[in-house]
């Protein structure tokens, strides 16, 4: 059975970018193959969070992974700092990548430009860290969104590379797993093209129907349709978005039928998004609480998750000491 791998950063919440981009693909790979999916609470500390955050983020996205329907007898979900091994492997590929190409990925960039007086080593060599995650269990495919993308390539040269300046074939070359084989970006309620925790445009899962439904109205919107079937614009387009994910077939076609002949009210169309992601995330969020409630389920989850990740990274470690050269 393909072993697949992937993990999400404890920084807050899971939000809707997180469980349409990436869990519930998670949540369909089990069935399928052989998974382990972590939380990458080493990758957070890019961004210095607070100690007393650390653990309390990691229970929190370990709840939030169940409650979205993660099985742990069908997946393994392990804490990223539970797996040393991962920061030796880490070193190993440091050791293979060159500065210029670290400099030259998207996200360091971004993250650069947004926290100039923070651009850390950490931050400098995030996909080499990733490129550990994964290799570190060979794995062959890894649910990612279109963010991600480039970090994925940067895996893929990290295996090419080791296997090239060591003559063998030991790393598969990890490939993109994308849920209904299209990477899913969820957009922000901002008007941007993305949801996500620092733009402070999401909608969590923890969100209760209320708080939903004044997220959604207050959604960045233009002054209408002026041309009938003309192209709808970036912030129309995300709020069709949302249609997607949350409702029928039929309640989308309805609504683009209402831009296409320029009668759509998006008062009208917004409360329609709100109630059916309200229908959405209820039951999610109740069973966050449930699970969120039972820490001793938790640690046992964690604990046995992080016996089988500790397992296949030693194993695959042992045998990269032996390529290098290390008894």
């Amino acid at each position: 059975m393909e072993r697949v791998v992937s993990g999400i950063r404890p920084t807050g919440n899971l939000h809707l970018g997180n469980y349409f981009g990436a869990v519930k693909s998670f949540v369909e790979m089990q069935n399928n193959y052989d998974c382990l999916f972590f939380i990458a609470d080493w990758h957070s500390l890019t961004t210095h969070p607070k100690p007393e955050n650390i653990q309390e983020s990691a229970r929190t996205i370990l709840a939030e992974y169940l409650a979205c329907g993660l099985d742990p007898e069908k997946a393994k979900i392990y804490v990223q700092s539970d797996v040393k091994e991962t920061l030796e492997l880490y070193l190993f590929l440091n050791m293979n990548m060159y500065l210029g190409e670290l400099e030259r990925v998207t996200t360091f960039k971004e993250k650069a430009r947004k926290q100039p007086d923070n651009v850390n080593a950490g931050l400098l060599t995030y996909p080499t860290l990733m490129a550990a995650d994964i290799l570190q269990h060979r794995a062959v495919k890894v649910p990612v969104g279109k963010d991600q993308e480039q970090n994925m390539e940067m895996a893929r040269k990290c295996a090419r590379r080791f296997n090239h300046i060591y003559g063998v074939e030991f790393f598969p070359e990890p490939q993109n797993f994308y849920f209904n084989a299209t990477a899913l970006k969820v957009p922000g309620l901002d008007g941007s093209g993305k949801m996500g925790k620092s733009e402070g445009n999401c909608i969590y899962l923890r969100d209760d129907d209320k708080t939903i439904t004044k997220k959604v109205m207050k959604a960045v919107t233009d002054n209408g349709p002026q041309v009938p079937n003309s192209e709808k614009p970036e912030v129309i387009e995300n709020l069709f978005t949302f249609l997607k994910i949350s409702s029928t077939q039929e309640t989308y076609d309805y609504f683009n039928e209402k831009w296409n002949d320029c009668t759509l009210r998006y008062g009208d169309l917004k409360k329609q998004i709100a109630a059916d992601l309200c229908a959405t995330i209820a039951p999610i969020r109740e069973r966050i609480e449930e699970y969120s409630a039972n820490t001793e389920f938790l640690n046992r989850v964690a604990m046995e998750g992080a016996e089988v990740a500790r397992a296949s990274a030693q194993a695959t470690l042992k045998e990269v000491r032996k390529i290098i050269g290390f008894k």
